[in-house]
C-alpha cells in the first residue's frame, strides 16, 4: 500500500521563513495537502542567504522494500525579485539542529529556480531508501540562497 510522508511540524526555521501570508507559526500546514496547491506555499525571506527551513514528515511505516521510494518537491521563486536562487532539498533522518544534521539520505539542488512552479519527483536509488532505518524520524531540509 502506498504511504506519503507529508510535513508535520515547523521542526528548524532560523532562516525566517514564512507561509504565503506572511505567518510564521505552523507554515507546514500549507504544504501538508493530499494534491499540490500553488495558493498556498513556504517561503524564504527576499535574498536569501542560505536561509533554512526543516519540516518534520509525519511517521511511515517501513514497507521492507528498497524501491518506489519518491521524494517529491514542489517549488518556485518570487517574480519580483528577479535574482538568481537556488535550493537544496534534503531527506534526513534523525534531525535535531543544524549543528546535528542527522543522516542524509538523499539531496536534490535545483539551480536558478524558475518563476513557475516546477515539481521534482525523485526516486530514491536502492541505496537511499536502504539508509532509512527509521521511518517515523525522517524531515525535509530547504535551504534556499541567492546568488
Amino acid at each position: 500500500m502506498a504511504q506519503f510522508g507529508r510535513p508535520s511540524a515547523d521542526t528548524n526555521n532560523p532562516g525566517s521563513w514564512v507561509d504565503q501570508a506572511d505567518g510564521a507559526v505552523n507554515i507546514y500546514l500549507t504544504i501538508d495537502e493530499v494534491v499540490a496547491s500553488d495558493a498556498d506555499y513556504v517561503k524564504s525571506p527576499s535574498a536569501p542567504a542560505t536561509a533554512v527551513y526543516v519540516t518534520k514528515l509525519s511517521n511511515l511505516e517501513d514497507p521492507v522494500i528498497s524501491t518506489g521510494h519518491i521524494l517529491r518537491t514542489r517549488y518556485a521563486k518570487s517574480a519580483a525579485g528577479g535574482a538568481q536562487i537556488n535550493l537544496v532539498a534534503e531527506l534526513r533522518q534523525a534531525y535535531v539542529s543544524e549543528v546535528s544534521l542527522g543522516t542524509l539520505i538523499a539531496t536534490r539542488t535545483f539551480t536558478n529556480i524558475s518563476e513557475t512552479f516546477t515539481t521534482d519527483a525523485y526516486t530514491l536509488a536502492g541505496a537511499e531508501a536502504d539508509a532509512i532505518t527509521n521511518y517515523t524520524l525522517l524531515y525535509l531540509r530547504l535551504s534556499a540562497n541567492q546568488v
